[in-house]
């Protein structure tokens, strides 16, 4: 019964990512920029100085600072889905999937732009009356409250898009492969089951602290991991050096011919990269306008210009250091290998001995803060739905589900997060083109006001 219903969530999660979710991630992304006279991609010198701090104003309204706000969103972002994700990407889609992750990302800058400065204009109260920024709430602040159906209904898919499953899964597999197989400590589902157990008391106890404390650690957390890994990765890169040209060429020309896929679909690699970008910078699915609508600013565009960063950063960066580090280390054709085992394949293969170790510190890194960052994404919607004395439950829920994670299916859990991501997706993108017109006019009095170049 449990494989049947495991094969349905695959099955459900395919269909989904077909033409519907390419033409609103892809088709939105391409509206937004147009729309915006690509004014994400003029500005991104100004969005690096909002990043400094040079615009803060502690008196403003928000709770996070622009740094922390867009730390909170790398978090989430900037994880598993840069290290296993792409793992994914290259087994299921080849190495051209990563080029359609490319071309995702482009456009999702706009999209963050737009999302996130949506998420600062139309700021609403929970029951509390706390000040709460998503897309929950600039659907009903901005489009109405006949739109609250719509709204709920991104809350509750969210809920489970932002569950841990994944990284607890991909974490509790790597700490198998890399310290409890090689130790002579054989993998089971009782070895996993306790490995789940000692994570969910770590989260808990970071978690439970609120978003001040979530804000705090990942502000330390993410540079930190990024420039850990950053390091590593570059050194297998320029280790093999005469092999970085030949990686890119086999990326771009698997983009086009689908040679890599079984029957060699090209619709299929543009599918897997879209949706492997999306597991990775999440443009376009919400979570990121409710860690930038905590913002303290009063400017919706300031916090979308630096919003539109995490694309950049998570997918154009991290996520190609990693593609090539499979690719030059051939452990994309020489591994069976699927997701954080690929990947520690490609550590092993390039750096003996300390490769796995060095790729275990960072995933650590990158699993624990993103499981420190989603459940405040979860927080936020259950006090949306249920009210925000309820709204702390979801802590004990996201806990208790780390475990489940580390012991089920890796397949099943990125159908069901696919799933989830895509119906986050219908209410984010097609509310953000609804109000897209606010931001626009927005843009231009804010570039106006700071004698800029004009919109």
């Amino acid at each position: 019964m449990f494989e049947k219903a495991g094969q349905f969530i695959i099955n459900t999660a395919d269909f989904i990512w077909g033409a519907p979710v390419l033409i609103l991630l892809l088709g939105g992304g391409f509206y937004f920029l147009i729309y915006s006279r690509l004014t994400p991609l003029r500005y991104f010198g100004h969005a690096l100085k909002i990043l400094t701090g040079k615009y803060d104003d502690p008196n403003e309204p928000g709770q996070l600072h622009h740094y922390q706000a867009l730390s909170t969103a790398l978090a989430g972002t900037v994880g598993m889905g840069n290290v296993s994700g792409v793992a994914v990407a290259i087994t299921m889609g080849g190495p051209g999937a990563i080029f359609w992750m490319w071309i995702s990302a482009l456009l999702g800058v706009s999209t963050k732009f737009f999302t996130c400065s949506l998420a600062v204009m139309f700021r609403g109260k929970d029951s509390a009356g706390e000040i709460q920024g998503g897309p929950m709430y600039f659907i009903t602040e901005g489009l109405g409250k006949n739109w609250k159906p719509l709204a709920i209904f991104f809350s509750v898919v969210a809920m489970i898009g932002v569950s841990p499953l994944f990284q607890a899964n991909q974490l509790t597999q790597m700490i198998r492969d890399v310290l409890l197989v090689p130790n002579q400590i054989e993998g089971s589902f009782t070895t996993n089951l306790i490995t789940g157990i000692v994570i969910s008391i770590i989260v808990g106890l970071v978690v439970i602290g609120g978003i001040k404390r979530i804000g705090s650690v990942t502000g330390s957390l993410v540079p930190t991991m990024v420039v850990v890994y950053t390091l590593t990765v570059l050194y297998i890169i320029f280790s093999n050096f005469s092999q970085i040209i030949p990686a890119f060429r086999t990326i771009f020309e698997d983009a086009f011919s689908g040679q890599a896929v079984v029957g060699g679909s090209l619709g299929a690699v543009i599918i897997t990269g879209v949706r492997r970008a999306a597991f990775s910078n999440e443009a376009g699915l919400g979570t990121a306008p409710m860690a930038h609508g905590a913002a303290k600013t009063n400017e919706p565009i300031r916090e979308g210009l630096v919003a539109m960063l995490g694309p950049i950063i998570d997918t154009i960066l991290v996520c190609t250091m990693t593609a090539l580090a499979i690719i030059i280390t051939n452990s994309w054709v020489e591994s069976s290998a699927d997701g954080i085992t690929l990947t520690v394949h490609a550590f092993e293969t390039a750096i003996p001995v300390f490769g796995k170790y060095l790729l275990a510190i960072c995933v650590i890194f990158f699993s624990m803060s993103t499981m420190f960052a989603f459940p405040y994404y979860g927080v936020k919607c259950l006090g949306f739905v249920a009210g925000a004395k309820y709204q702390h439950l979801y802590n004990y829920v996201f806990v208790a589900v780390v475990i489940i994670g580390a012991v089920s299916n890796l397949r099943v859990i990125i159908g069901l997060i696919d799933i989830s991501f895509a119906m986050m997706a219908f209410p984010t993108v097609i509310s953000a083109v609804l109000l897209s017109p606010h931001v626009r006019r927005a843009a231009k009095d804010y570039f106006n006001r700071l004698k800029l170049e004009k919109f």
